[in-house]
This record gives structure tokens, sequence and C-alpha cells, in this order.
């Protein structure tokens, strides 16, 4: 095995490692990221027959491809991950390197490797990620969410009724859709306002053309109120990123495109709707609970 630049590998169609990680190990996200995002950053495809891994360098540390603010789950991919990460030891051997945002099945299978070949390894949990596991009525949830929660995501829905209209969500594919969600991201408080940069748009761009990145908006008499920037595998929802329109701030918009999209994607199948990155309050109030993600680092 050696470092390569060739995203063809076969081992770039290998499952996950972790399990509900939605696009973020995989081929399309990673190549995206690199060629958008960091086009001057070296990038290694490390690929056996029965495990892949993409590797970076940044500042003389070897990192998992995919910036860690925006990419929300790093996992290899493959059953053969320990014997892969043994030999990613051996290649780059006395390197510092930090592989973060994993889940435990990811950190223990690449340490598990790492520590064979020798390696110096230390290891602590540096982040979470917020997930619902979604049952198979609205109802439920809103059972689930407990007394005061329910009630307080029924009163917001009434109120924005009666305040803006009458809200549904609506998924659209067309680039109005997507602009109008610029738009909404553009005019947020603080730094999100900032947040949407053109060079920013360009990868939340390719992320919808090429990984398959989907928005739903919420939507009153034809008029984007709030929206959502996702991803869909298997049973798993993935939101991305959301924003909403300043001027409906008084009416929670935000808090009734929850509530909406996950009566939306409850009747759709979906199982696992994930928050991603984040301990903000209300994603627990909504019925999440924390996954742990783990950093590795160290010495090769």
């Amino acid at each position: 095995m050696s470092p390569s630049t060739d995203w063809s590998s076969p081992a770039l169609d290998l499952p996950a490692v972790a399990d509900h990680t939605g696009p973020f190990p995989h081929r399309a996200f990673l190549r995206t990221w690199s060629e958008v995002r960091a086009p001057e950053v070296p990038v290694h495809v490390m690929a056996t027959d029965d495990a892949a891994v993409v590797l970076a360098e940044r500042d003389g540390i070897l990192e998992l491809a995919g910036e860690s603010d925006l990419t929300d789950y790093h996992s290899p991919l493959g059953a053969g991950t320990p014997a892969l990460a043994a030999e990613v030891a051996e290649r780059f051997r006395g390197r510092r390197f930090r592989f973060d945002s994993l889940p435990e099945e990811a950190a223990i299978a690449l340490a598990k490797g790492l520590r064979a070949a020798g390696a110096d390894v230390d290891s602590e949990q540096h982040h979470v990620t917020a997930v619902i596991d979604l049952p198979g009525s609205y109802d439920e949830w809103l059972a689930a969410i407990g007394k005061k929660y329910r009630h307080e995501v029924r009163r917001k829905r009434r109120r924005f009724a009666e305040e803006v209209g009458e809200p549904r969500i609506e998924r659209h594919d067309e680039e109005a859709a997507l602009e109008a969600f610029f738009v909404m991201h553009r005019r947020s408080a603080g730094a999100k306002g900032h947040f949407m940069t053109p060079a920013m748009e360009g990868f939340f761009q390719a992320l919808h053309d090429s990984v398959g990145a989907v928005v739903d908006l919420l939507v009153v008499d034809g008029e984007p109120i709030a929206g959502t920037f996702s991803f869909e595998e298997g049973d798993g929802f993935y939101v991305y990123n959301s924003a909403y329109e300043p001027a409906a701030r008084h009416a929670s918009p935000g808090i009734v495109m929850l509530s909406l999209l996950i009566e939306d994607r409850i009747a759709r199948g979906t199982r696992v709707f994930d928050l991603l990155k984040g301990d903000e309050r209300y994603k627990f109030q909504h019925g999440a609970v924390p996954r742990p993600l783990f950093a590795l680092w160290g010495t090769l």
C-alpha cells in the first residue's frame, strides 16, 4: 500500500466502520471537500482490499481528511481497518497525527491498529453529536419528549400559525431554493450571518450538486420562512445547517421547522434523525441523546 490521490479505489465504496455517519466518511463528501475547500492540502487515499481511509496533511500533522468544523463524523471504511491503520503507522513512521470526530467504534478500530504497529496513541472525548432515534409515529415522539416540551412545541406551532400563517414543509431541488437558504443565512445575526461567505456558498453548492444534499423549506403562502440543508442516507437524516428569516424570529420559526421536519421524516420512515455536532439545549429538548466523538493523537 502506498499513498495515492486516486479517488477511484473500490475500497472507498466499503461501509464505514461507524454506523450512521452519513456521507462524511465517503468518497463524494471527502473529494468535494478536498477539491473545493482545500485544493492546496496534500491528500492521501490509503486503501487495501478490505479497508480505506483518507488522510490530509496540515501544518506538519497528519489528519483525517475533512476539517473538523465542516465534517461532523470521521470514520475509516471496511472491516480491515486495524490492519490498514498499522500499515499507515509504518508508512508515516515518526509523523505526528491527530484524528478527530471519531465515533467510539471507529476510534477503537484505528487505535487498535496504530498501537499494534507501535504508535504512541492518546485519546479523549472531544465533542458530541445529537441524535434522535425516531419512533413510529409523531404522537409517540411528542410523548417521548415529555409534558413540558410537548406543550412548548404545540404552543409555538399554534402561535406561528396565528402570527405568520399556516406552515408547511416543502422539499425543493431548484437553485432558487438553495439561494433562498443562502439569503436567510446571510441575514442571520452575529457570527452565523458571517459564516455564509461566497466561498462557503460554493462549498454548499458543491455538496448539493455532488453529494446529494437536500433543501427543505418551511413555507407560508409560497414564501420561505426557514430552511434546512441536510443529507439522507439509508434510514438516517442528517441536518447539516439551518437558517430562518429574521423578521419572523418572534414566532420561533426554527423550532416550528424542526418539529414539522421531524413529523415529516417519521412519516417517511426515517429512524435516525441526527442534528450532528453541538450540545445546544434545544436539540436535547427535542429528544436527542449525545453520541460521543473521540480524538486520537500522538506520534506514529
